[in-house]
């Protein structure tokens, strides 16, 4: 069975890869089994390039194939922003809570038809020769006033989901992995990926 590297420490977004990739022929490993593994920067100017620049490097160091993505959320309002800076929109990466708050207060006294944004979706997966594939997703939303619900990780509690009327955060995971950008991704990759694989 072909091994593939998770190139993310991401728990969520591990989680949700292998939830939605399941029944593929691969044996995912986590990059945490990787001690060795560099804290790639993400230098690009997109998603896509960011994630081909993650995929590629890891690849050539650990000398496997890698899977990895770039992901965010892009809001009208704000020109797009936070886009490639998600993770690090209010300055620290990862620290969501601030992230929330800093997006609250930069559409503050904007109503709901104004709050559009979409999350989008960039894998790219690599040997340690190249590129082989990159695949990409988006969902349309909007932004909550306030955060809604537990669930998920990352903008989720303030993303609405039209069709529900809920934000990501409200729904379940198994909901969420059916419609969500990366899910939307990673359904082009599973016949690219199984192509690869013949």
């Amino acid at each position: 069975m072909k091994k593939i590297v998770l190139g993310s420490q991401n728990r969520g977004k591990l989680l949700e890869i292998v939830a939605i990739l399941t029944n593929v022929p691969v044996q995912f490993i986590s990059l945490a089994e990787f001690p060795e593994a560099p804290d790639v920067e993400e230098t690009g100017a997109t998603f896509q390039e960011n994630a081909e620049l993650k995929a590629l490097t890891l690849a050539r160091h650990l000398n496997e194939w890698v899977l990895a993505d770039d992901s965010g959320l892009e809001v009208d309002a704000l020109g797009g922003a936070p886009g490639v800076y998600s993770a690090r929109f209010a300055g620290k990466h990862g620290d969501n809570t601030a992230n929330n708050q800093k997006l609250l207060e930069e559409l503050n006294g904007l109503d709901a038809s104004a709050r559009t944004a979409r999350f989008r979706c960039v894998i790219a997966l690599a040997s340690p020769e190249r590129v082989l594939l990159t695949v990409s997703g988006k969902v349309e939303g909007r932004i909550a006033f306030e955060p809604q619900g537990e669930g998920g990780f990352g903008y989720d509690p303030l993303f609405i989901y039209p069709p529900e009327g809920k934000t990501f955060g409200q729904l379940s995971a198994e909901f969420k992995n059916g419609v969500s950008h990366r899910a939307k991704a990673l359904k082009e990759l599973r016949p690219a990926l199984a192509g690869l694989l013949l």
